[in-house]
Parts: C-alpha cells; sequence; structure tokens
C-alpha cells in the first residue's frame, strides 16, 4: 500500500515538474528571440531604418509577454534572470528609439517590465546613443549630437540618486560607472569636434577677408 501510495505522488511529481521544464524551455526561446530581435532593431536604428526598427522592437515585446505568461506561475523560474535580461534588451531598444527621435522616455508601466530591468536598460540605452551620436559628429549634425548628449546626461544624473543595494537593483552600479565613462569620451569627441568646426569657420572667413581686400586693392 504505502509502495503504491509513494508511487502515486512520485507521479505527480514528474507531472509537475514537467510541467516546469515546459515552461521554462518555452520562455528560454522566446527570451532569446527578444534579445535577438532587440539587437537588430537597435542595428536598423543606427541605420536609420526607423519603421524597421518600430516593428522589430514590438516583435520583441510580443515574445516578452509570452515568456511572462508561461513563467507567472512559477516564481522561481519568473525570477531566474532571463526573463529580465530580456526585459532589459527590449527597454533599451526603446529608449534608444525615444531619445533619436526626440520622444518621451518610455515609463516602466508602458513597456510592462521589472524595475530593475528598466534602470539597467536606460542605462544600456545611454550608452548605445554614444554611437549614434558619434554618427551624427561625421555628418556634421552638431546641433542633433549635442541634444542626445545632453539627454544622455540627464539620464545619468538620475541614476546615480537610485543609492541601493545589488541585490535590489542588480548592478546597476556598475552600470552607471560604465555609462560615466562613455559620458565623458563622448563629450570629448564632440568638443573636439566642435572646435575643429569653430577653426575651420574662422579660417574660412579670415581667407575670404584677404580675398577681398586683394579684390579691392586690384
Amino acid at each position: 500500500m504505502q509502495a503504491n501510495h509513494w508511487s502515486e505522488i512520485a507521479e505527480r511529481v514528474r507531472q509537475q515538474l514537467e510541467e516546469r521544464h515546459q515552461a521554462r524551455e518555452e520562455a528560454l526561446q522566446a527570451c532569446r528571440k527578444a534579445v535577438q530581435l532587440c539587437a537588430r532593431a537597435i542595428r536598423s536604428l543606427h541605420r536609420r531604418e526607423f519603421d524597421t526598427c518600430r516593428a522589430l522592437l514590438g516583435e520583441a515585446h510580443q515574445q516578452i509577454l509570452h515568456a511572462r505568461a508561461r513563467l507567472m506561475p512559477y516564481p522561481m523560474l519568473y525570477y531566474a534572470g532571463f526573463l529580465q535580461d530580456a526585459e532589459e534588451e527590449y527597454v533599451e531598444g526603446e529608449a534608444l528609439y525615444a531619445i533619436v527621435l526626440g520622444n518621451a522616455l518610455p515609463e516602466p508601466e508602458e513597456l510592462g517590465v521589472e524595475i530593475t530591468a528598466y534602470l539597467n536598460g536606460m542605462a544600456e540605452a545611454a550608452s548605445e546613443c554614444r554611437r549614434y551620436v558619434l554618427d551624427l559628429l561625421r555628418a556634421g549634425e552638431l546641433t542633433h549630437a549635442e541634444t542626445l548628449l545632453r539627454v544622455m546626461d540627464e539620464i545619468y544624473d538620475e541614476l546615480i540618486t537610485f543609492d541601493y543595494p545589488d541585490a535590489l537593483t542588480q548592478g546597476l552600479r556598475r552600470t552607471c560607472d560604465a555609462l560615466r565613462a562613455v559620458l565623458e569620451r563622448t563629450r570629448a569627441d564632440l568638443t573636439v569636434t566642435v572646435t575643429q568646426k569653430q577653426l575651420e569657420a574662422a579660417l574660412e572667413s579670415a581667407f575670404d577677408s584677404l580675398a577681398s581686400a586683394e579684390q579691392r586693392q586690384g
């Protein structure tokens, strides 16, 4: 009798574990897909393919929603980390899209993500923005570059006020340290470019003045 009872218990537990295993596998696949879609969206954004970027971010969001739904009944799996990683990548893509296009920054409730993933994703978006700023500098779009740098600064200034243990913020302090270094390099690059442009303008003005003076003398 006891052996039969134990077999029933074991079978019931096995079924429960199988359900968790299936949920984990589906959620992992969805999270991997979401991360890949976000990476493609960011690449599209840097190429200024904004419609493609928007579509890819929408697909990534659907994958995250699916993963969250599968993991919700299992808190141990829900907070295992891979869902939060996917959410962080999604926040990075959405925030970078908003920064580049000059839109309002997305809110965590709007994106439907955990607040730690949101904060770290915002930091990553500000860091990734450096690449777009460099492209603007090469294109001579200094005003837009200065605007993006100001937004990067504003994001950093707020993030460093979240002085909580890493157990709550999931390494936000380290991410902010990396962002500070990115900001310093970006500000230096922008300063050098602006100075060069000013020097070029001054030289061009001087040459024009000399040419005008020579024409009057001639």
